[in-house]
């Protein structure tokens, strides 16, 4: 097993066992809030275009998938009062500690897609497919604010895939060109700083 795969596993246990209490409180307040299920799950594709259901907590009233796969802005009328706090800190993306634990996922990694935008993919950028996807990469701190840049954006739909798609893939493949245990720990870090500093 590789350092990577054994940094994960140890590092997802210890998580999902420490937050267990805030898992069990998110769960009761998500489904005190609004109607539907505790957790969200959504088909991405993973590593060697293999299909798996990325599991978040649900911040969305039921059916918005429905409506469009975008978010578009923190207000979208589609966000529940609580997923809009847990989307604001990221917590709605949690329950992918269960990803990471079934080997779906690592900790850093490309964000993983669904199947109608990987279909935009050329041969080079399908590199970011020989990788396990991850909760985060440089990407996504690039684009923390990804939703406020589709609410300003004219076409949303347009803009995601001829902008930022091609630029968090590139970002994916300087990652896998330069990835390390050292790089994932700088990632994961610098991460949570954008987190909290976005908010302060």
């Amino acid at each position: 097993m590789d350092p990577k795969r054994i940094f994960d596993l140890l590092l997802s246990l210890g998580a999902l066992i420490l937050l267990s209490p805030l898992f069990i409180f998110i769960s009761i307040w998500v489904k005190l809030d609004s109607k539907g299920s505790i957790f969200y799950s959504q088909t991405r594709v993973g590593r060697k275009k293999v299909c798996f259901k990325l599991i978040k907590f649900r911040t969305m009233c039921g059916g918005a998938d429905k409506q469009g796969l975008l978010t578009v802005g923190d207000h979208d009328c589609r966000i529940t009062r609580a997923g809009y706090w847990l989307r604001k800190y990221k917590i709605d993306e949690l329950p992918q500690l269960l990803n990471i634990l079934m080997g779906e996922m690592s900790f850093v990694g490309p964000r993983p897609e669904v199947s109608k935008y990987v279909a935009l993919y050329n041969p080079a950028q399908q590199r970011v497919l020989s990788v396990r996807p991850g909760i985060t990469d440089w990407a996504s701190i690039e684009y923390i604010d990804e939703s406020e840049l589709l609410a300003r954006a004219s076409d949303p739909e347009h803009f995601y895939r001829t902008d930022i798609i091609p630029k968090k893939l590139k970002q994916g493949l300087k990652y896998i060109d330069h990835k390390s245990l050292w790089t994932d720990l700088h990632i994961i870090l610098m991460t949570l700083k954008c987190i909290v500093l976005k908010h302060h």
